[in-house]
């Protein structure tokens, strides 16, 4: 029985890591679109700690669930189904978070740019609507 505790615990493990490293490199690829270098990888941390402490907390509960098949084997498996279901849940719900964040980064570049390109329009057409002063023209008739 303790055999297949610890077995569980191993597995599990190793399969939240592994998803962990999968969400780490994809999400920093992603990210790296609507943030520079250095502030995608910050966010893809924070993200991925916050992975990692979810998922191994649910796998520790999980791990406290009694499965009685009569065979440590299939108590495992289940066990083991049981996790893989909350990773994907999890999975799905980091990606879900990460592309909400690139998202909103990406419209507020949009909109920026926007103004931008507003700004340098009215800049550049702001003379056309005021009156210009009238050219000096010298008279035949005045004095030198």
């Amino acid at each position: 029985m303790e055999d297949s505790y610890v077995t569980f615990l191993v597995l599990g493990i190793v399969l939240v890591v592994i998803d962990g490293q999968l969400i780490y490199h994809s999400g920093r690829g992603y990210l790296k679109r609507a943030y520079d270098d250095e502030e995608a990888t910050s966010m893809i941390r924070l993200a991925v700690v916050l992975f990692h402490l979810v998922v191994l907390g649910l796998l520790a509960l999980v791990s406290l669930i009694s499965v009685e098949t009569g065979n440590a084997t299939k108590d495992v498996v289940m066990k083991l189904g049981i996790v893989l279901l909350l990773l994907a849940l999890a999975h799905g719900v980091t990606m879900a978070i990460l592309a909400r964040i690139r998202d909103r980064q990406l419209q507020q570049q949009l909109a920026d740019q926007m103004a931008e390109e507003h700004r340098i329009y009215e800049e550049r057409h702001a003379h056309v609507g005021e009156p210009r002063p009238a050219p000096k023209i010298e008279s035949p008739y005045s004095a030198p």
